[in-house]
Order: C-alpha cells, then sequence, then structure tokens
C-alpha cells in the first residue's frame, strides 16, 4: 500500500518534469510556469510526512540532468523551497488558496533569485527582468494546480 502511493506521486512530478521539457513557442518561453516545483509544493503542503526535502533533492537532480545546468542547482534551490514549505505547511494550510498563490508567488521568487545567484557565480549570466515571469505565472496557475492534484489526491486516497 505504502509503495502505490510513492508511484502515484512519483508519477505526478514525472508529469510535471515532462510539461517542464515540453517545447514551446520562443515567444512563450519565459512565461514558462516552474511545473515540478508546483507539484512538489502542492505534495509537501498536502502529504509532507511523504514529500519533503529528499523528493525536492531528487526531482532537482533529474532537471538538472535534463535541461543540463550544473549539477545541484536545481536541487539546492528546490530543497530550499520545500524545507520553508515543509516547515510551515499547517500555517500555509489554513490560508485560503488565493492566499496560498500569493505565498507560491514569493517562493517561485525566491526560487528564481536564488538560482539566478547561483548562475551568476558559476556561469557568469547577468540578471534580467524576464527571470521573473514564470514566478508570475506560476503563482496564477497555482489555484489549477492545487485543484487538479487535490481530486487526484483524493480519488486515489493519497493520504
Amino acid at each position: 500500500m505504502i509503495k502505490r502511493y510513492y508511484f502515484l506521486i512519483a508519477f505526478s512530478v514525472f508529469l510535471a518534469l515532462v510539461m517542464a521539457l515540453m517545447p514551446l513557442p520562443i515567444s512563450a518561453e519565459p512565461f514558462r510556469p516552474d511545473w515540478v516545483l508546483l507539484v512538489l509544493m502542492y505534495w509537501s503542503l498536502a502529504v509532507p510526512h511523504r514529500v519533503n526535502i529528499g523528493w525536492a533533492w531528487v526531482a532537482g537532480l533529474l532537471m538538472d540532468l535534463a535541461i543540463g545546468a550544473p549539477l545541484g542547482v536545481n536541487s539546492l534551490t528546490y530543497s530550499i523551497c520545500i524545507y520553508i514549505t515543509v516547515s510551515n505547511f499547517q500555517k500555509i494550510r489554513n490560508f485560503s488558496i488565493w492566499q496560498q498563490a500569493m505565498l507560491v508567488g514569493l517562493f517561485l521568487t525566491l526560487y528564481h533569485l536564488l538560482l539566478f545567484w547561483l548562475n551568476h557565480f558559476l556561469l557568469d549570466v547577468y540578471f534580467s527582468p524576464h527571470y521573473l515571469w514564470p514566478a508570475l505565472t506560476g503563482m496564477l496557475c497555482w489555484p489549477w494546480i492545487f485543484l487538479l492534484l487535490r481530486k487526484y489526491r483524493r480519488q486515489f486516497r493519497i493520504r
């Protein structure tokens, strides 16, 4: 029974990874939400005893390998965001879905600023305001992701 829960959660993270790697038109690419982090944030709020920093670390490594980023960059940033989410999950659960969306927007902004900071030291990239567009689109996608994954969790009785 326990393995079934982990398989179902891993399947949703895998789908998020596929969505993160799916090609988009060049004009829409800067607005791509961070699907993997959004899905990890949902699971860390819904079942924090099952999805925690270890899941974030592994998903970050897979993301690093998939996009060709320096190993550990996404792992570290995912882990920091999920750590904050898991350590405050009882407070965040009590917020309305729109308040959660605003908080998720702040977490996504933190993620992108940390990602920029690490890439600036490792690859010598410079800041551009379009780095923060995914935080806004992720914040706008949060209510739908939340409702979809909640239905998925209830249908398959993931606890």
